[in-house]
């Protein structure tokens, strides 16, 4: 069972290897998508928000990876 659960942590470790980073790029597509939910005669506003909040988003895990 120990060695089943090491296996389970290696696969979800090759998927989320930093799980802020997962978080924050979570919460860009759940905002998106509440927005587009809500205002869908702006489907554009939705796609900007996913474009500029996941490069946001990855800039600045990248800005705090360099700096450690």
């Amino acid at each position: 069972m120990n060695t089943l659960g090491a296996i389970f942590r290696e696969l979800i470790g090759l998927f989320v290897d930093d799980g802020s980073l997962a978080l924050a790029i979570l919460a860009v597509v759940v905002f998106a998508g509440v927005l587009a939910t809500l205002m869908p005669q702006f489907p554009l506003a939705a796609g900007a928000i996913l474009l500029f909040g996941c490069f946001g988003v990855l800039l600045a895990n990248v800005r705090r990876a360099a700096q450690r």
